[in-house]
């Protein structure tokens, strides 16, 4: 009977020194993929408008970070095209277009990616919890409605700024800020640049 030699008998052969530097390397490598790829959104990717929601006060700031809140966050899949049943934890995709103002809209949800509309473009999401109450005309959940909603992440809900600098943003009321996000062909996005009022607050780098 012919023995294989063990996965443990030949890195044994190999020095300590050389082990730690294949792991670094390995390591280094898969940093540099994880960056190269937000980067690549963040150069290529198609830029939309979000327009913030408000968000728990005890959760707007922690530390060098903001806690971000959209009204594209909060959906009712039975206004929306689309699929209509969702479960907690599930990949979605939301399609948005320009609304009058030029802030991204929800005009459909989906379990299963649609064709991006002209002028629109497909978000990719995950369902974050199935029991929301939906938005009044201010972007407010009004849970007397009696109208159920999903809440979606788009990995778009936290954004680091430069140490001290999070104070205004803190302050500031939440229609007066504004997201500029990129959007990557297969749907994941980064935050470009946040606004205040219109003007530029910070500009992600690209790396």
């Amino acid at each position: 009977m012919i023995r294989l030699p063990s996965a443990d008998s030949f890195t044994g052969r190999i020095p300590p020194l050389w082990r730690g530097l294949v792991a670094i390397a390995l390591l280094c490598g898969l940093v540099l993929v994880l960056v190269e790829s937000r980067a690549g959104i963040l150069r290529s990717g198609s830029e939309i408008r979000l327009a913030t929601a408000p968000v728990d006060p005890r959760d707007l700031f922690r530390g060098d970070y903001v806690i971000l809140n959209y009204r594209i966050s909060t959906l009712e899949p039975a206004a929306l095209d689309g699929d209509k049943a969702f479960e907690r934890n599930q990949a979605v995709f939301v399609r948005v277009a320009p609304g009058a103002d030029g802030l991204a809209e929800a005009k459909g949800v989906y379990l299963a990616r649609p064709p991006a509309a002209e002028g629109g473009t497909v978000l990719a999401g995950k369902v974050a919890s199935t029991g929301a109450c939906a938005l009044d005309a201010n972007g407010a959940p009004d849970c007397a409605a009696g109208r159920r909603a999903i809440r979606v992440s788009y990995g778009l809900e936290s954004y680091f700024v430069p140490q001290g600098t999070g104070r205004a943003i803190e302050t500031t009321e939440r229609k007066r800020l504004e997201i500029v996000a990129a959007v990557s062909g297969s749907g994941q996005a980064a935050i470009k640049r946040l606004l205040i009022d219109g003007k530029l607050v910070h500009q992600e780098p690209p790396y």
